[in-house]
């Protein structure tokens, strides 16, 4: 682990490598899994505010899930996360373009129909926070469904904390960035 700014970084981060390659796992991490995408309190309110702008670039199946269940639900942690469809299924927010998921939240976006991406822990993974009341434990969770991203990863040569740079900064700031690649540039020097 390092710390950066405060918060702790797992090292896998600055030694696997990863880059989501969509056209093998077909966006996997969007429709698997046991719960949906977690979220944090101040998202909840942005959910409300956003699923009338993007229900129409939903499916039917998504929409009957939050208009059942809400834009939001908390699990059996007690951790709020994204609706689902059909209980633990995808996200109610995904969409299908060519075979591949995609972010109603985020197709909205690159519209210019809102402004904001996707929650947090979505533009973030395969980046896992685990929030302290004092500071963020920023872990890998490696998943088999992203052999794929690590495999294309590997061809590139590109770190986990570099193909996130976007979401890293969208978190905690440029600067915060800034020391985590100086931090990183130091460790492999010594």
């Amino acid at each position: 682990m390092i710390e950066v700014g405060g918060h702790l970084v797992s090292d896998e981060l600055t030694k696997e490598n990863f880059i989501c390659n969509l056209d093998k796992c077909k966006g996997a991490c969007c429709v698997e899994g046991d719960s949906g995408a977690p979220l944090n309190e101040a998202e909840l309110q942005i959910l409300d505010e956003l699923y009338p702008k993007v229900k129409h670039l939903m499916t039917q199946k998504g929409i009957e899930a939050i208009e059942a269940q809400g834009t939001f639900v908390k699990d059996l942690d007690g951790d709020y996360t994204t609706t689902c469809v059909d209980g633990n299924k995808e996200c109610a927010y995904v969409t299908w373009e060519n075979g591949i998921t995609k972010c109603a939240i985020e197709k909205a976006y690159e519209q210019g129909i809102v402004d904001w991406k996707k929650p947090i822990s979505c533009h973030l993974y395969p980046i896992r926070l685990t929030q302290y009341p004092d500071f963020d434990m920023l872990h890998y969770d490696i998943w088999s469904i992203c052999s794929p991203a690590c495999a294309f990863g590997d061809e590139h040569k590109v770190k986990v904390y570099q193909f996130l740079k976007e979401p890293l900064i969208r978190k905690y700031g440029e600067e915060w960035y800034k020391e985590l690649e100086l931090n990183i540039d130091a460790l492999n020097q010594a």
